[in-house]
């Protein structure tokens, strides 16, 4: 019989309607105002701290809806953003500046609800409200490092093919390798060993008939330029992910900037206290046969440099760099056989290869860890921007006692709070290349919250002329259409909620209004097809069986062809326009199917397989 549907398909389509609306649930629950409590350095916020926090409130007349001490950091709920602004100088007065305090929103989801995974919709920085930043790269000092790391490659591999030399040294002003041979037969030989090794590097006759000239090939150049830029984007995102800034933008922007977005954080003191970590780690050996007072009064041993613990105490170290935090593949906090702190380092097969070479012959002696820092300078660049200024200290030196390889432990630190600290970084990973925030602007939740209203009073205005339309236009039919549009609202609500990756932003509401208008076309395309059927002279139920079929093939080109728009927005375009892109999409895939199988569902329930003389469409 025409117009009948089997059970299993009303179960169906029903179970993915309710499974939808479960998932669109959280968006009804508003963000609660909260306080992000953590300490700086790796130590940790304790229990008598919270219940210190909580009588100085109790005191100023604020009552917290939950105060959530855990991992070390505290997490304060308020019921009002004054309340919020309010605890929030209390905090920061009682704690000190070895503590984070950080505004920010905090989900208020049931956990009946978070148990099932459902969350509520990512919502972006224009409107939840946070902090952006522009960051710039200084490839510069990649391309130095570059040519540092050179050196010690180099003389590797001339030392194992019994090539001599004077001396290699790089000349990071210049912007290459200089390397003087003994004679003229090490230069032919060393000429082919470095074309056979395919180091992107472009090789010029030197000052004499030995010594040569390595430079950077544009293409090596361009190559060590996007791998710093996907490097530090890759680390900075596992930074803030690691401190659970929910759905954080980070992306890149031209030859050499990076934009950083973070939705709900109202602090831009604990966002640059997340970027801030422009840093990367080294590890040299303790150089002990050099004269330390010399080196203190300026007169450093050759293949030496000076260095200073973070205790104030002097090193002499090797300018020659052992490894690098880059080959760090992952790091964990422990304890030796003593119970004494320590952090386990894996590297990466390269990191593991190089470090086994390096240490080969250094068993016995020490190898410190140096940490590296860039902040900008008073000093301001051609490019308008504050020049880097490089600062290093050493953070734990200890004796080597075998021979290393693709783990290790570092050891000598001391508390288990800073072994913690500097696991998370190593984990995250040293930046490639230091990185300046060179414009930041903080736009507040009250803005974020207008955007909101604003846009659900179109969305609400919109959805209120398609209805009146429908409902009078169509009278039952639509009806019927009209409960396919709010079916569509909370299906597209409930697959935003779903998808991971998915961020509604103000364009993407733009994108919702747009599809309410767009939802009913299926429907209207339908229903006038109905009546076409019915003006020539079919029943009731062939017009219904042949409006459906006939209008799918008209529905699927209109549709298909917005979709492709959608993907290719998608696509190329970044920020807002991807934000309109991904509501537009999923609101067409879900228009066409409340349109095609929702309503068609419903007629049939209603109308089909029945006896009729008339249809009210």
């Amino acid at each position: 019989m025409l117009n009948k549907n089997p059970l299993w398909r009303y179960i169906l389509v029903s179970g993915l309607l309710l499974l939808a609306l479960l998932y669109a649930l959280p968006n009804l629950y508003p963000e609660d105002p909260a306080l992000n409590i953590s300490a700086r350095g790796g130590a940790v916020v304790t229990e008598q701290q919270r219940a210190v926090l909580e009588q100085q409130f109790d005191h100023a007349g604020i009552a917290a809806k939950s105060m959530l001490l855990t991992n070390g950091r505290l997490l304060v709920r308020f019921n009002s953003t004054e309340q919020q602004l309010q605890a929030h100088d209390i905090a920061n007065k009682q704690l000190g500046d070895g503590y984070i305090t950080a505004l920010n929103l905090a989900p208020a989801t049931p956990d009946w609800l978070s148990a099932i995974g459902a969350t509520p919709m990512k919502l972006g920085l224009d409107l939840r409200g946070g902090v952006h930043f522009l960051l710039a790269v200084d490839i510069n000092a990649a391309l130095d490092k570059t040519l540092n790391d050179l050196v010690p490659t180099l003389r590797s591999q001339l030392r194992d093919a019994g090539i001599r030399y004077r001396s290699i040294e790089a000349d990071t002003a210049a912007g290459r390798v200089q390397l003087v041979l003994r004679t003229a037969d090490d230069v032919v030989t060393a000429k082919a060993l470095i074309a056979k090794q395919d180091l992107g590097l472009l090789l010029t006759q030197g000052r004499d008939d030995l010594s040569l000239q390595l430079s950077l090939t544009e293409q090596r150049v361009k190559d060590i330029r996007d791998y710093a830029l996907e490097q530090n984007i890759s680390i900075i995102r596992n930074r803030i992910n690691d401190i659970g800034v929910a759905e954080p933008l980070v992306q890149r922007q031209g030859a050499d900037r990076i934009v950083v977005q973070l939705p709900g954080v109202q602090d831009t003191a604990q966002a640059k206290e997340i970027l801030g970590a422009t840093a990367s780690l080294e590890f040299r050996l303790v150089d002990t046969d050099g004269d330390m007072a010399a080196a203190l009064a300026g007169r450093v041993p050759p293949g030496s440099a000076l260095f200073y613990s973070r205790d104030g105490r002097p090193l002499l170290l090797e300018q020659r760099i052992m490894l690098t935090g880059d080959h760090i593949s992952n790091a964990a906090a422990g304890y030796d056989e003593y119970s004494r702190p320590q952090v386990l380092i894996k590297l990466d097969a390269k990191g593991g290869a190089m470090l086994s070479q390096a240490s080969k012959d250094a068993v016995g002696r020490r190898m410190a860890s140096v940490f590296t820092e860039y902040t900008p300078g008073s000093e301001v660049g051609a490019d308008g921007n504050r020049i880097l200024v490089k600062r290093q200290e050493v953070i734990n030196d200890a004796t080597i006692t075998t021979r290393l390889g693709h783990d290790f432990a570092i050891t000598g630190i001391s508390t288990p709070a800073e072994t913690q600290n500097l696991a998370t970084l190593l984990r995250a990973g040293a930046l490639i290349a230091p990185v300046q925030i060179i414009e930041e602007r903080s736009i507040g939740p009250s803005l974020g919250q207008e955007n909101i209203e604003l846009g659900l009073t179109a969305i609400g205005w919109g959805m209120a002329a398609v209805l009146l339309f429908m409902a009078l236009y169509y009278k039952a039919f639509g009806m019927v259409a009209n409960l396919a549009l709010v079916a569509n609202l909370v299906l597209m609500v409930g697959v935003m909620s779903m998808i991971p990756g998915a961020t509604l932003t103000l364009p993407g509401m733009a994108g919702i209004v747009l599809t309410v208008g767009m939802a009913v076309d299926a429907n209207v395309l339908i229903f006038e097809r109905i009546r076409e059927e019915l003006a020539e002279g079919r029943s009731v139920q062939q017009a219904i069986h042949l409006g459906y079929d006939r209008a799918f093939a008209t529905i699927a080109d209109s549709n298909i062809t917005t979709l492709l728009v959608a993907l290719v927005l998608f696509g190329i375009g970044t920020g807002p326009v991807k934000g309109f892109a991904v509501t537009l999409g999923i609101g067409i895939l879900t228009s066409i199917f409340t349109a095609v199988v929702g309503t068609r569902l419903m007629v049939n329930l209603i109308w089909g397989g029945r006896r009729l003389q008339s249809l009210p469409v």
